[in-house]
């Protein structure tokens, strides 16, 4: 099955530029039969303003209106909707300034009369390439020029001095401790470790140490033997060696209780495990990496932390500072989180308005990046147009 012939379930948001009343009647009706959601305009000059006021999908647009033609818009389509897909209606007297449209950088164009399948077709068609060239833009974006590497945005002072930190220790096995408030974006950090280390190849593995009982997160950690305990029906690998020759990132290291601290230590000491209900030890290659936002130095002091522990990962700290103190990079989080939320829910590409941006940045964004993303999400979600404005973010 090809991507078009389950293409009954696709969604799409519609702009007919028609004035002609029967083939608007017609048309919408073919559409809307299709699952999409039409809106129509009489002539090039109404349809320009509602492109500039709606995300859409695809313009469906006849050659010959009253006023401008639907081809001497299509500069002015691309401006407001970069990847928005047009296609053409056109009668036989136009089809080669129809072909100069295609050339020009519309998806196609249908003669009169046209079959209705075959310009469904066509329509479904340009929706789904317009969603794969988004989704290969952000794609490019979150991949830029590093193996697989998240996108890391940012470039306040603090920020910048993080990446060149990252950049040192990515190539060297040392263990890193990377600290910062929650939201911060330690797990991002640590994946661009990994990613930029030559073990970026391998496994990448994280496991939080505060979401799992103290019961389980030994076997999560080590893994067990068959009849380690009753249930334990077949062996269970843990983490430390699914991530061989790789990296694991052991979030919220603080929260490891003490008598699996002395586990980990033996592990960085000897890079060696053992299973729940095994009596061999168990060479592993892995790179650690921890994260924390607890002061752990404060925590050995009131012996919640082992000393020893906490030097053998303090090799190399990177502290994470907080949104409010990047002020920065609010706004190249927030259009970054623009762009990805709007590929997400089908939207076009949406902009924030000079009052939202101000909001932003005077907000002091208590739960960082985190909250950040949130916001943004929750403003591409309920903004009935492409402008996000100060009543569509949730902040105070």
């Amino acid at each position: 099955m090809n991507e078009f012939e389950n293409s009954s379930q696709l969604e799409g948001k519609i702009l007919l530029i028609e004035d002609n009343k029967d083939m608007q009647t017609m048309l919408k009706l073919l559409l809307e039969d299709e699952g999409f959601i039409v809106k129509i305009s009489r002539t090039a000059e109404e349809g320009l303003r509602i492109l500039s006021q709606e995300s859409f999908d695809l313009v469906l647009a006849d050659i010959k209106l009253p006023g401008k033609s639907g081809l001497d818009i299509l500069p002015d389509i691309f401006e407001l909707s970069p990847n928005i897909s047009v296609i053409y209606i056109t009668a036989y007297g136009t089809i080669e300034k129809a072909v100069q449209a295609v050339k020009n950088g519309a998806f196609d164009f249908i003669t009169k009369p046209f079959d209705p399948d075959y310009l469904i077709l066509q329509i479904k068609r340009a929706i789904s390439q317009n969603v794969l060239i988004r989704k290969y833009q952000l794609f490019k974006e979150e991949f830029p020029d590093l193996l697989g590497a998240p996108k890391i945005i940012g470039k306040s002072k603090m920020f910048i001095k993080v990446i060149e930190e990252v950049k040192k220790v990515a190539s060297s096995d040392a263990t890193v401790l990377i600290l910062g408030e929650s939201g911060t974006g330690k797990e991002l950090i640590a994946r661009a470790i990994h990613f930029l280390s030559p073990r970026a190849k391998n496994p990448f593995i994280a496991i939080n140490c505060a979401a799992i009982p103290e019961t389980l997160l030994e076997n999560e950690l080590f893994g067990h033997e068959k009849g380690a305990y009753t249930g334990a029906i077949s062996r269970q690998l843990g983490k430390f060696e699914l991530a061989n020759k790789g990296s694991i990132l052991l979030d919220e290291i603080g929260e490891l209780p003490l008598s699996l601290q002395v586990k980990l230590l033996r592990v960085i000491e000897e890079k060696t495990i053992e299973r729940i209900g095994g009596s061999r030890s168990i060479k592993v290659d892995v790179r650690i990496i921890a994260s924390t936002n607890r002061d752990l130095s404060q925590m050995v002091k009131q012996k919640k932390f082992r000393e020893d522990l906490y030097y053998r990962l303090n090799v190399f700290p990177i502290k994470l500072p907080p949104l409010r103190q990047r002020k920065e990079d609010i706004l190249l989080l927030a259009e970054y989180f623009l762009n990805k939320f709007s590929l997400d829910f089908k939207k076009q590409k949406l902009y924030l308005s000079e009052q939202a941006k101000e909001k932003l940045l005077n907000y002091h964004w208590p739960g960082n990046v985190r909250e950040l993303q949130n916001c943004i999400e929750r403003a591409v979600i309920i903004a009935p147009g492409k402008i996000i404005e100060p009543q569509h973010i949730n902040i105070s």
